[in-house]
């Protein structure tokens, strides 16, 4: 019987799967071979399969970790040894995946050796188009879901579904081997490396569905993996302290963003005293040492909005003008909706609502942007600071209908509330 305080089983592996499954199908692997990513993913599947369904009867082991570590290798063990189809020197291969899948190899996550970085790196292999890239990584290494990643993309989960399954036939047929590149080749495929490290930290510091608005674990894992890209002499870049600067600074402020309740509390109303000033200290010594070279990225530019909001002791001190600089420097280099979309809360505080309305509305190809709650949510702030209630209600529903996130629809629906109260 469950103690009052106690996870169920199912819980407990169910967390387990979330924290560790994306790292242990990148070791498996990393071990058998890019072409045996299905059955690197599919054996770890059915581990967590077979937790749920002992786990309740025998109790959860003292390690559920290596638990499942040990259920997913023997697993491949049993798979590879049905195969008969082998040719002498496959089963010379077969033999050494055996002798490692047989050992309890403590993981080495030592710089580039660390199995999800090398995993990362197989993924942004020249040969494969860059939305297959950034798609495999965010799925295999990463963990996210299709519909995680859409949301990231602004396009459909069954989009990224095919993306996938076009990219691992393609490895299957390429036979892309699972090697680190040489030192010569790893600055051709940082830049995707960082941006898929990017787009996990984003879902983490706002789960894009789900009842938690925010997913620690994927932060701090981003921030691990930018960090050991940061100490490699090859990929310790200015680009890659800028990111590492942005992640710390963005992360900081995580515990003061939901209140004990779980409920969103916006960045005006947030008590500073709870952010993370040892990140925000890690974070200004990369922007620092970011600042090396003639090349400024978009992670630079983002990494200074986020420590103009760090610096400032109170919301009244915020240096809006700076921010909005930055935001008009940022949109040069990404000229994104998403980006412009950003920029106009930063106008709204300099110039005002009406003029941050009107640029909000002339953003080009804003149709991908009407169809995500924050456009509407942004949008119901203007109306509101304008004087009209009863529409920034309604715009305030919009959003909404659109979120996925429990918490977020349940601060928008607040919203739309206290606007006619």
């Amino acid at each position: 019987m469950i103690q009052p305080g106690e996870r169920s089983p199912s819980l407990v592996a169910d967390d387990l799967f979330r924290r560790e499954g994306a790292r242990l199908v990148a070791s498996l692997a990393a071990h058998l071979g890019t072409h045996r990513l299905q059955l690197a993913e599919d054996v770890v599947q059915e581990a967590l399969v077979r937790a749920l369904q002992t786990w309740p009867y025998r109790g959860i082991p003292d390690n559920p970790a290596a638990w499942l570590t040990q259920a997913a290798k023997n697993l491949a063990l049993d798979a590879l040894r049905r195969e008969q189809t082998w040719q002498r020197k496959e089963a010379q291969i077969t033999a050494e995946q055996e002798r490692w899948l047989t050992r309890d190899e403590p993981p080495d996550d030592h710089l580039l050796t660390d199995d999800t970085l090398r995993m990362l790196f197989v993924c942004f292999h020249p040969q494969l188009s860059i939305e297959a890239q950034l798609a495999l990584a965010l799925r295999t290494v990463c963990g996210l879901s299709p519909a995680e990643i859409g949301a990231a993309f602004l396009t459909s989960e069954a989009a990224i579904a095919k993306r996938l399954v076009r990219a691992r036939q393609l490895i299957r047929d390429l036979r892309l081997p699972f090697a680190v590149p040489d030192a010569s080749e790893l600055p051709q495929r940082l830049d995707g490396v960082l941006a898929a490290l990017y787009l996990l930290l984003n879902e983490g510091y706002k789960a894009s569905s789900g009842d938690r608005i925010i997913r620690e674990e994927l932060c701090h894992e981003a921030i691990r993996l930018t960090r050991l890209l940061g100490e490699h002499p090859t990929t310790s870049q200015p680009t890659t302290k800028a990111l590492l600067s942005l992640m710390c600074l963005n992360a900081a402020r995580l515990h003061a963003r939901v209140n004990p309740a779980g409920e969103i509390v916006r960045l005006q109303h947030q008590d500073r005293s709870q952010w993370d000033v040892r990140l925000i200290q890690e974070g200004i010594l990369a922007l620092g040492a970011a600042s090396t070279g003639e090349v400024i990225s978009p992670y630079h530019l983002e990494a200074g909005i986020a420590a103009c909001h760090c610096l400032a002791p109170d919301e009244a001190s915020t240096d809006w003008p700076r921010i909005l600089s930055l935001y008009d420097q940022l949109l040069l280099l990404k000229p994104t909706p998403i980006v412009a979309m950003n920029r106009s809360v930063a106008l709204a505080r300099v110039l005002g609502p009406q003029e941050a309305m009107e640029a909000l509305e002339s953003i080009p190809n804003r149709h991908s942007l009407e169809v995500q709650h924050l456009y509407h949510a942004i949008r119901a702030s203007f109306i509101a600071k304008l004087g009209h209630p009863a529409e920034a209600c309604a715009a305030y529903q919009r959003a909404a209908d659109l979120a996925s996130c429990d918490a977020e629809r349940e601060f928008l629906q607040s919203q739309a509330l206290g606007c006619v109260a």
